[in-house]
């Protein structure tokens, strides 16, 4: 998957976050040296994130929405931020068709 859905700069490196297609999901990952956990959980407003890093929760209840960065600041603690991208149009994310047509990425760093 290329980064052309993004307007990042081309030396941003992404990397994509493996998901599965269920409503409720933890996923463990170790992103620029440090285990970050996500729970990623479809209600019925959205599909909303929560972030751990190194078991300390930094990010609750995050509405995960299409080209929008989920973090958004470097206080949050986390070291990078993460977004989702419809390869197929600009929807929001919904979990039937995560890691397919709703793809997660973790961008390095902050800009």
């Amino acid at each position: 998957m290329s980064s052309a859905f993004f307007t990042i700069s081309s030396t941003t490196d992404l990397v994509m976050i493996p998901l599965a297609t269920t409503a409720a999901q933890m996923l463990k990952v170790t992103l620029s040296g440090q285990s970050v956990q996500i729970a990623l959980r479809q209600r019925s407003t959205g599909l909303y994130a929560d972030f751990w890093l190194e078991n300390n929760r930094l990010l609750s209840g995050i509405l995960c929405q299409d080209r929008t960065w989920l973090a958004r600041d470097e206080a949050t603690g986390l070291p990078g931020d993460f977004t989702f991208t419809d390869t197929q149009g600009t929807q929001n994310p919904t979990y039937e068709e995560l890691g397919s047509r709703y793809l997660l990425f973790y961008r390095v760093g902050w800009l």
